[in-house]
């Protein structure tokens, strides 16, 4: 696999892990157009979204370090509930942990149907279009100003994020729909989102990671670490940018773009 190969498709997963377009999708598409087939392309993959994962640590740095401390007060003091009653972190950390649980659980328990899905490109122009059904559906529900993540909403938004382990589904779509549905600000929907990939995003990494180091690792060591690096730097952007879009309420925007794309690849791959 060459450099710019390399180069492109980090581009390509960093823009679009965060954009509600897909990125596992717009990955399987350009590796069937690129006729990428090598068996260990999935472990090329996941570190391009180790790199999206650092990209959200970068942004929510502080956001990630008041939860982890939160935590840490709650295991000092073996105070949970007085603790959860009073601070705001402690229950969006938790929030992140129930809302985890689904996506964990059907990654382990499908995780070979699910790399599967990886090799149908057909399947995955079909899901695009799910997802630009799910993007355009957001333009009906209308937020209640200071509603909160509770668990079950964080429970629901897990079960989206499930979902959309399947090549084609846009994890982020799928979890900020969600809770748009729930009628969760835009705004809040989007940071939720992004806090709730880091730990299925890191599962993924520690696994992935855990089988290279096993079996090893046939694409070598420069792409992953460039990929890695180039897909943190486009992450970051698409971050911020997304923000912005959610700010101005043009989130169902995308459903055009998945549209388009999904009926494209249904019909020509």
């Amino acid at each position: 696999m060459s450099l710019i190969i390399v180069v492109l498709l980090a581009i390509l997963q960093g823009f679009t892990e965060f954009l509600p377009v897909s990125s596992s999708g717009h990955l399987v598409l350009a590796q069937e157009l690129l006729n990428l087939h090598d068996p260990q392309m999935i472990v090329f993959d996941v570190f391009l979204h180790f790199g999206t994962l650092i990209s959200v640590v970068f942004v929510f740095w502080k956001d990630i370090l008041e939860i982890l401390r939160s935590f840490v007060k709650v295991f000092a003091t073996m105070k949970l509930k007085e603790e959860y009653e009073k601070t705001g972190y402690l229950r969006l950390g938790v929030a992140i942990i129930i809302g985890s649980i689904p996506a964990g659980i059907i990654g382990l328990l499908y995780r070979h149907q699910i790399e599967a899905a990886f090799t149908d490109p057909k399947l995955v122009a079909m899901n695009l279009v799910i997802t630009g059904l799910i993007l355009f559906l957001t333009r009906l529900p209308k937020p209640v100003e200071g509603k909160k993540i509770g668990l079950v909403s964080a429970f629901i938004i897990g079960l989206a994020q499930a979902v959309a382990i399947l090549p084609g589904i846009s994890r982020s779509g799928s979890t900020m729909s969600t809770a748009l549905y729930l009628k969760i600000s835009p705004v809040q929907a989007a940071r939720f989102s992004f806090l709730l990939s880091v730990p299925v995003i890191a599962g993924a990494t520690l696994l992935e990671g855990y089988r290279l180091f096993k079996h090893g690792n046939t694409l070598g060591t420069m792409p992953l670490f460039i990929g890695t690096a180039v897909s943190a730097i486009a992450g970051y952007f698409a971050i911020k940018v997304l923000l912005k879009i959610m700010e101005k309420g043009k989130f169902s925007w995308f459903s055009f773009y998945c549209l388009t794309i999904g009926i494209l690849g249904i019909l020509f791959i």
